[in-house]
């Protein structure tokens, strides 16, 4: 015999309203002159004029995260917080308009991930890190163009591989 909904241990939940009726089917016409791709470049271009703004955003809640880090101490939870902040800024700038920036963040991920404890982060590299995402956003430092902003990452990232060295790269377990 088999088991009801009501002998497992979950529930399935119905949507509120079904979206099918909030949009219209193309007819066959208008589906073969519907361009998925130009949509959505014409609804990029639309949101674009906020793209700054987000990027603002984005370095704001970074720099609270890297405040919590200063007023509580570089620990598992506040380590975690700067890693999202710092990986969402990675994960949208390309998007938003900002790829050198989505660098300087990559290589801000690629420091705090490679660390082998949080006691092992230099705080003044995390702190430059931090204020030159905010510069770069502040400034408008968008991408190759921005020759300060360049050398900028060029530098970030010499000294942080230049720290990491010291430490043995991890072994896979197999």
């Amino acid at each position: 015999m088999a088991d009801t909904a009501k002998d497992q241990e979950y529930e399935i939940l119905s949507p509120p309203s079904d979206l099918r009726s909030k949009v219209r089917e193309l007819t066959p016409r208008e589906a073969k002159k519907f361009d998925p791709v130009k949509a959505a470049e014409a609804a990029l271009a639309r949101l674009s004029s906020h793209f700054g703004t987000w990027m603002d955003n984005e370095s704001a809640t970074l720099l609270r995260a890297w405040e919590t880090v200063r007023a509580e101490g570089l620990n598992d939870e506040t380590l975690a917080g700067l890693f999202q902040a710092a990986h969402n800024i990675k994960g949208q700038a390309l998007t938003l308009g900002f790829p050198l920036v989505g660098e300087v963040a990559a290589s801000f991920c690629h420091l705090i991930e490679t660390v082998p404890s949080p006691d092992k982060l230099p705080l003044s590299l995390v702190e430059r890190y931090v204020e030159a995402i905010r510069a770069m956003v502040a400034e408008g430092a968008k991408d190759e163009a921005n020759k300060t902003g360049v050398e900028l990452l060029k530098t970030l990232q010499g000294v942080t591989e230049e720290y990491l060295a010291q430490f043995p790269p991890k072994q896979d377990e197999t």
